[in-house]
């Protein structure tokens, strides 16, 4: 089977600033942007420049700054921030207008208070307007896809093709879709545009469930996936560049898919991110977490020292970062026996137990790494020599 490679929308800088906590000023974006641009990241969200003055000056600041990536610009379907979007970074061949209708009855009556038709006519004239500017790469984002009836969906996606648009985009706004339903929406819009439109993913992770619905629709056809770095975003965030290029690396295979992004320096652009904006580390978290790939237990530590993938399935070098094997009250004689040998020391069973006792014994949450660790094998062994 062919594979085919899955582009990446990163989406940090828009929606992943959305959420409370996450501001960043212009220049910060451009720092991130040029990092992930050089990852191989193939679209950075250059932000909102109908939402701000800062939006407008970090869209034309990174519009300056690319030079392989392409950059997008997030538009309601209203002309004046078409217009806006365009005045910020131009005709340029590397700016994609990206613009968002309303795709469910919810979102017309309780948001929009508009009628299909108007919503219609409103998507018809935004993208009218961005090919009439001379925009050369227009997408059309249905907000609330998820919650949509097909046939206006069918509707909407109809218009915006007719309009001008290569791209289309199916959000799962609220997180709400299942990888079931997520997959046929998909699956059936996929069915109704041209081979040649790329149809591209947005999910939120609400339920829990952005990865796997992303998944879903690659495996229903989608060739983008939008995403955001360690999964930031509005409320309970976006589905995780990191995740879905792991998966990508790992299990592309068995839906014909693959990546070219440069994996190994996204932990060095997360911790970028973290920093930017204060964010707290996960120990738990998937790629990026403290604990990622790192063990104290010494069942795990034995056969990680005979063969890391007994259980390591994710290669922490994918990511730039290496393997912890950390002493705590749950190691084993064998991180023991380790710690000794790279030490250059020949232990014996007593001195095995003997500092084992130590580690069994000792007080506390915390573990020590490995050269920590030694260390204290080391003065344990010298205050008790001969």
């Amino acid at each position: 089977m062919a594979k085919r490679r899955i582009s990446f929308f990163d989406a940090t800088l828009r929606d992943g600033e959305q959420a409370p906590g996450n501001a960043m000023s212009p220049q910060q974006k451009v720092e991130l942007a040029l990092k992930m641009e050089a990852l191989g990241v193939d679209t950075i969200e250059a932000g909102f420049p109908g939402s701000s003055p800062a939006d407008v000056l970090a869209t034309q600041l990174i519009a300056s700054k690319l030079t392989t990536a392409r950059f997008a610009t997030f538009n309601r379907a209203n002309v004046d921030d078409v217009r806006m979007s365009m005045e910020a970074a131009g005709e340029r061949s590397n700016h994609q207008i990206q613009i968002c209708g309303t795709g469910s009855d919810l979102h017309l009556r309780h948001k929009r208070s508009i009628s299909r038709a108007e919503a219609v006519k409103e998507v018809d004239d935004a993208v009218r307007f961005a090919a009439a500017l001379g925009a050369e790469d227009i997408s059309f984002g249905v907000e609330d896809a998820s919650r949509g009836e097909y046939d206006f969906i069918h509707e909407l996606v109809d218009t915006a093709l007719a309009g001008g648009a290569r791209t289309i985009i199916l959000a799962d706004t609220t997180g709400c879709g299942t990888p079931q339903e997520y997959g046929d929406l998909c699956a059936a819009v996929r069915s109704w545009i041209p081979s040649d439109v790329v149809l591209s993913t947005r999910c939120h992770d609400d339920l829990g469930l952005s990865l796997a619905n992303a998944i879903a629709g690659i495996q229903a056809g989608a060739d983008e996936v939008q995403v955001t770095l360690t999964g930031v975003g509005e409320r309970s965030g976006n589905t995780p560049l990191e995740e879905m290029a792991a998966v990508l690396s790992y299990k592309g295979d068995r839906f014909g898919a693959t990546t070219s992004l440069r994996t190994e320096g996204l932990y060095d652009a997360y911790c970028l991110l973290a920093n930017t904006i204060s964010l707290p580390e996960a120990r738990n978290k998937a790629a990026f977490g403290r604990n990622a790939f790192a063990t104290q237990a010494g069942i795990h530590q034995a056969a990680i020292l005979r063969d890391p993938r007994t259980y390591e399935y994710v290669n922490p070098e994918l990511f730039g970062r290496e393997r912890q094997l950390l002493i705590g009250r749950h190691s084993g004689r064998a991180a023991v026996r380790h710690v000794l040998a790279e030490a250059g020391i020949t232990a014996d069973t007593a001195m095995v137990d003997k500092l084992y006792e130590h580690i069994a014994n000792r007080e506390g949450r915390e573990a020590d790494t490995l050269d920590a660790w030694r260390a204290h094998a080391l003065r344990v062994l010298a205050a008790e020599a001969p």
